[in-house]
């Protein structure tokens, strides 16, 4: 068996490609070198922008995937490998996912504007989509809140991001509105001045801005009153449940009958 034909033949071949391959592994191993480079600065920006951190992970990770999936097309055209039919492979793939996942590539959008521009955070107390709870969790796709009765609710981040959010934890005062009707047809400034009273004595009203009280009914039976009273924003819930029963026997004590609303 002649072998000098095969030994010339796999010299050429050495001659022919080992510079090709040679590059290529210093191409792959400069541009690996490179890539986590610029994941590390990428990374520490984005801790300087003070992004939450699961977008942080999250965009780490996607820009690491997609810089490594170019370096190794790049290194296999440079040995020879031809690489426009895997790139059509891969434009195939990434339209047919992109179309099975429409909808979570819509909660991740609505995830990242979320997570940008901060309409909300954890801890703050939100309405939206029907619900309202405290939110305990921002993901990508979803976020969680947890509503006054311990229930958990996960809401889908791309209509949260595109629909109404009342946002009740942003500032640090808030204004409880409060209907009330007295079966009363006499003096109303001395219904105003019992109700004053009773607000100055709860130091959780606050004097500035002065609690008001308005008279927006008077009919046979009864005075309609609507009263406004300005506390802080941890103090909101326990007024609003306490303040009827607390007028209730105020204003039976001064043999006053008085309904909420």
């Amino acid at each position: 068996m002649d072998t000098t034909h095969y030994v010339n033949r796999a010299y050429d071949m050495v001659i022919l490609y080992a510079p090709k391959l040679l590059l290529a592994a210093a191409v792959l191993v400069a541009g690996l070198w490179v890539i986590k480079f610029i994941h590390k600065a990428l990374v520490k920006a984005m801790s300087l922008g003070k992004l939450e951190p699961s977008l942080q992970s999250f965009l780490g990770s996607i820009s690491n995937i997609i810089l490594k999936v170019l370096l190794f097309i790049s290194v296999a055209s440079m040995v020879g490998i031809a690489t426009t039919s895997f790139v059509a492979i891969l434009g195939a793939a990434g339209l047919a996912v992109g179309l099975a996942l429409q909808n979570n590539l819509a909660n991740f959008a609505g995830g990242v504007l979320i997570l940008l521009f901060k309409p909300f955070k954890v801890g703050d107390v939100i309405s939206a989509q029907g619900f309202t709870g405290k939110v305990s969790e921002i993901g990508i796709f979803h976020t969680v809140i947890k509503t006054s009765d311990n229930k958990t609710i996960i809401i889908p981040n791309g209509p949260l991001s595109g629909g109404s959010i009342t946002n009740v934890s942003t500032e640090p005062q808030r204004r409880l509105d409060l209907t009330f009707g007295i079966a009363e047809n006499g003096d109303i400034q001395h219904i105003k001045a019992i109700f004053l009273s009773m607000f100055n004595e709860d130091s959780r009203i606050l004097k500035t801005p002065a609690p008001a009280i308005k008279v927006i009914e008077i009919a046979e039976a009864a005075i309609k009153m609507s009263v406004f009273l300005w506390c802080n924003a941890a103090d909101y819930a326990a007024l609003s449940d306490e303040m009827p029963e607390t007028a209730k026997n105020v204003f039976t004590a001064k043999g006053i009958k008085i309904t909420y609303p």
